[in-house]
């Protein structure tokens, strides 16, 4: 398999574990919010639709497995700009520093333009503890699927 097929995988494959995680969190009321909501929901506030609850999960789930893919393979084109071959870009160390990049785009960016406001607090208080968690099992499932794969 190509890296940059790899990539997109092995962040897809990051990206709905951590999408479930936190829906399921945000079911059993441990989350205050669930990121297949809010990304759902923006598709079709978005749009101006209509859906519902199913159509809001599955939508949420698509576009944060296309947007975790995406993220997965932008990290093995930076490794490769950056000089590093497939197998020296499966570095915890450098993944770690890019998730936490990933992580403070998603408090400064992504929630505030999905309407969550800045860190989520439209969520509640403690909304960018709950990414921190999720973004820290994108990185340990991202570096094992990329260790699996590519090395």
């Amino acid at each position: 398999m190509h890296p940059i097929t790899i990539g997109f995988v092995s962040g897809a494959a990051a990206g709905v574990i951590m999408g479930l995680l936190s829906h399921t969190l945000f079911r059993l009321k441990i989350f205050k919010s669930s990121l297949l909501v809010v990304d759902g929901s923006f598709f079709f506030r978005t749009f101006k639709l209509q859906g519902g609850t199913r159509l809001i999960y599955g939508a949420g789930l698509f576009i944060h497995l296309i947007t975790s893919g995406v993220f997965g393979t932008l990290y093995i084109l930076l490794s490769a700009l950056l000089g590093f071959g497939a197998t020296e870009s499966v570095s915890l160390a450098a993944i770690s520093i890019y998730v936490v990049f990933l992580w403070l785009s998603m408090l400064f960016v992504a929630l505030p333009v999905a309407g969550e406001d800045l860190l989520g607090r439209k969520s509640g208080p403690l909304t960018w503890l709950e990414q921190l968690i999720l973004h820290v099992i994108f990185l340990f499932v991202y570096y094992s699927c990329l260790r699996a794969l590519l090395v």
